[in-house]
């Protein structure tokens, strides 16, 4: 099926690969269905992912995988959020933060990932009352 999109114009999506959320994200519960798109890299995986909207070609959100920037995370789910998501495994989790520009700058979302079951393509956004990442630094360019 063909989807108009805000950032990329008109795109194929195969109705297989997409995500349900819902719940939809905060701020955007009315948006259920979603796409991730991503630039084609040679030979190496995407740094980040947007997540279009396929109820509103308006609404689309910059995502990436957290341990790319130094982040892990310790998720509780409740026996409703791991039924919601359909969950039979650990394994079919994928942890993701949205990205967001303020000021200039770009932010992270960290106290409210996102949570997708990949192989449902069920996902749901969590808020966390307080996150406990831990931040590993793999380069310092100057003694401590």
């Amino acid at each position: 099926m063909q989807v108009a999109t805000h950032l990329f114009g008109t795109v194929d999506v195969n109705p297989d690969t997409i995500l349900q959320f819902p719940q939809g994200l905060l701020g955007f519960e009315e948006n259920h269905r979603f796409q991730l798109i991503h630039e084609e890299s040679a030979g190496s995986p995407p740094a980040t992912f947007t997540l279009q909207s396929l109820d509103d070609p308006e609404v689309a959100f910059q995502i990436i995988d957290p341990t790319a920037l130094g982040f892990e995370y310790e998720v509780e789910l409740s026996d409703e959020e791991t039924e919601a998501l359909k969950l039979a495994s650990l394994a079919d989790v994928a942890v993701m933060v949205v990205l967001f520009k303020e000021e200039g700058k770009v932010g992270v979302g960290t106290r409210s990932p996102l949570l997708i079951n990949v192989r449902e393509r069920l996902g749901m956004q969590k808020v966390l009352p307080q996150i406990k990442p831990k931040v590993m630094l793999t380069s310092l360019s100057t003694g401590v």
